[in-house]
């Protein structure tokens, strides 16, 4: 019944809204059978979702923060193998991924039999040829419709020509002109003079790379800004598809700090540099985290190197099938080389037991720790360096316990702790279970920007397309959930965002929904060993906040304080108390104390001051609000300049208003006053 009745719905749906489309989006008869086919497959229950022209156009939407979502149950790689078996679709069973014939490449013209790659956990696929990705669903419609209509092939377009919107497409398309215009304002090294080459080169640390070397891969010099140009090319002909440029920038004490800046966005397009230098034969590539370190590496050694977009600590799931042809992998981190071989790593699992190690499987790790101190030390925080000195960085899977006593404002310092380590690219998840996420991302933005917004409005669009950029995330939950699903929602954002950091504010918001007849301690227990487990194993720090018990007025919080203290403290690696001293005449004193660090063991306390005006609990540090910037387009210099007084007109002001609050009133002394004492004589004289 429904289905005869969807079939008319959608016939005269694609009646009315074919003129628009067609011209719009070149819709074939291909893809409207494809539409066809993926309404008459959809449950009953998600039909109005997509009985309309708006919904139709997200048919095929793939990012995960669609507003239009159907539930899927999750899919297992035993899943795909009988799909594609019972499709009698040849595969290939890779290290992450199976690798299956292209469908979107015509039989006759395929370079590689198996160029297109489905994700073993995801089912998410790529084609390495023609660029066309999407998720399993995706891939299943447009077999259906393939070996429905007796075909060998489908056109890439049927999915890469549905766009989200059309102010998305109008976005993409905006990205690309901009790419396209730097290109073509940036000039190769060959055709330099030899002294400003020399002046590039000493100014990015790059004396020894040669100008063969910087031809080979493409990079080039953005003379409106002095900045390095490295391209990115993919699809089928190794086009441009973006740009990563790199600018140095002097300070006042003599130092010089390097900007990045992606057109697009580097959460929209992700590529490896170097990548189309790699042939189809290579079995060996170096990973690395910078594009200069590419550059040194292929020069030095020959061999094939790439860089990840985004350094090494953030692999995108979506670049793990341009791995899958090698079997050996070097990471480099810019100073010795950690390798593993991908056949050895594979035929040892098979061999020896998983729970079982001996030092000889440890050595290598064991000396890549001594000799990279500092990198296993963690991520540096920049508005809390007592914490560098207590705790000596932010590492990934550890378990962090935070407490504080009730309204000593642990939410606002946590959002300013996590906020300091996003900027540094620490992919970050939040879960306020206790406050919505529109007052959470307020409070962060406030932090972020230093300075009250509702006051300044004219600045908002300014400081929201920063804050967008950053690597971060929010779960959708409020108030008391289940363990269960925040873990699952947890490990879902871990694989597909690279969440390195996830805070959960607050435990006590995940013991409503658990059995009320159970001890509520051993359901405390049971949820802290669950986050200790998932730190390990994902290796992800994640920090949990935990109101502490009711303590006498006036008496610091100790590690006992903690609610239910005993698992909390013993599976923590780092306990983090905020302290209160109420004052009667003042607000509270307050200061963060470190009892717990399983890294070295060091512990201490250090005062917080904090600052209203910007919510706030570190002190604006000159030079420290790092901005990536976008090269100018013609005629905006005035623009930069004035982006950069407001900047500098906030902190003054910032400056200035603590600064009234701390100064009592002082009467003027006369001008011809030469000493604190005579001055004092001569004012109480004068009245």
């Amino acid at each position: 019944m429904w289905r005869s009745w969807l079939l008319k719905g959608t016939t005269c749906l694609l009646q009315v809204a074919a003129p628009r489309l067609l011209h719009q989006r070149h819709v074939s008869s291909l893809s409207v059978r494809l539409v066809t086919h993926r309404l008459l497959h959809r449950t009953p229950c998600a039909l109005h979702l997509r009985v309309n022209a708006q919904s139709w156009s997200r048919a095929f939407k793939k990012d995960a923060k669609s507003t239009v979502e159907f539930p899927t149950s999750p899919i297992t790689v035993t899943d795909i193998k009988q799909y594609l078996r019972s499709k009698e679709i040849p595969f290939h069973d890779g290290y992450s991924c199976l690798h299956i014939p292209s469908i979107f490449v015509d039989p006759s013209t395929r370079r590689d039999s198996f160029s297109l790659f489905v994700d073993k956990t995801t089912g998410q696929f790529l084609c390495k040829d023609t660029q066309v990705e999407g998720s399993w669903e995706d891939l299943q419609d447009c077999l259906e419709v393939m070996q429905s209509g007796e075909q060998d092939s489908l056109s890439p377009h049927v999915l890469l020509g549905y766009p989200e919107s059309l102010e998305e497409q109008e976005e993409r398309e905006r990205e690309l002109r901009e790419v396209q215009r730097i290109w073509s304002s940036s000039a190769p090294f060959a055709d330099l003079p030899e002294d400003e080459v020399q002046l590039i080169k000493a100014m990015f640390q790059i004396t020894k790379i040669s100008n063969v070397t910087l031809k080979k891969f493409g990079v080039r010099l953005f003379k409106p800004t002095r900045s390095l140009v490295f391209p990115w090319f993919g699809g089928p002909d190794s086009s441009l598809k973006g740009v990563k440029l790199l600018s140095a920038q002097s300070t006042d004490a003599g130092r010089v700090i390097y900007n990045e800046a992606t057109v697009p966005k580097s959460n929209s397009y992700h590529n490896l540099f170097g990548l189309h230098l790699v042939g189809r034969m290579d079995s060996e590539v170096v990973l690395t985290g910078h594009e200069l370190d590419a550059l040194a590496v292929s020069q030095a050694a020959g061999l094939p190197s790439v860089a990840l977009p985004r350094g090494v600590s953030c692999l995108p799931p979506i670049l793990l099938p341009y791995l899958e042809q090698f079997k050996r992998v070097t990471l480099w981190l810019g100073g010795d080389v950690l390798s593993w071989e991908a056949s050895k790593i594979f035929s040892r699992k098979l061999a020896a037991h998983k729970s079982i190690v001996s030092f000889k499987q440890l050595r290598e790790d064991v000396y890549g720790e001594l000799i990279n101190t500092d990198q296993v030390a963690g991520v540096k925080w920049t508005r809390f360096l007592e914490l560098n000195r207590i705790l000596k960085g932010h590492r990934k899977g550890e378990l962090t316990v935070f407490t504080g006593p009730t309204g000593s404002g642990k939410t606002t310092f946590i959002s300013e702790y996590a906020l300091d380590l996003c900027m540094q690219g620490v992919n970050t998840l939040w879960g306020s279970f206790e406050i919505n996420n529109v007052r959470l991302a307020k409070i962060m933005l406030t932090q972020f920007a230093m300075q009250r917004l509702e006051e300044n409005l004219e600045q908002y669009d300014f400081w929201a397309d920063k804050f967008e950029e950053l690597p971060l995330y929010f779960m959708t939950f409020h108030g008391q959930q289940n363990i269960k699903a925040v873990l699952d929602t947890m490990q879902h954002a871990v694989y597909m965002y690279d969440i390195n950091h996830i805070v959960i504010d607050n435990l006590q918001f995940m013991m409503g929904q658990e059995n009320l007849s159970v001890d509520k301690f051993a359901v405390q227990d049971h949820i802290i060993g669950a986050f200790r487990k998932f730190a390990t194993n994902s290796s992800c720090h994640v920090t949990l906040i935990i109101h502490p018990r009711k303590e006498e007025d006036g008496r610091e919080l100790q590690m006992a304080s903690i609610f239910g203290s005993a698992k909390a403290s013993q599976e923590a690696d780092n306990v983090v108390i905020l302290q209160e001293k109420k004052l009667v005449t003042a607000p509270g004193r307050r200061s963060l104390q470190v009892t717990k660090n399983r890294f070295d063991g060091d512990v201490g306390i250090f005062p917080l001051d904090f600052i209203k005006s910007s919510l706030t609990f570190s002190s604006p540090v000159k030079g420290k609000l790092k901005l990536k910037k976008v090269p100018p387009k013609a005629g905006n210099e005035e623009e930069e300049e004035e982006v950069e007084a407001v900047a500098a007109a906030g902190k003054k002001a910032e400056v200035k208003k603590e600064r009234a609050t701390k100064t009592t009133k002082t009467t003027k002394t006369p001008q011809n006053t030469k000493t604190p004492a005579a001055g004092g004589e001569s004012t109480k004289k004068s009245q």
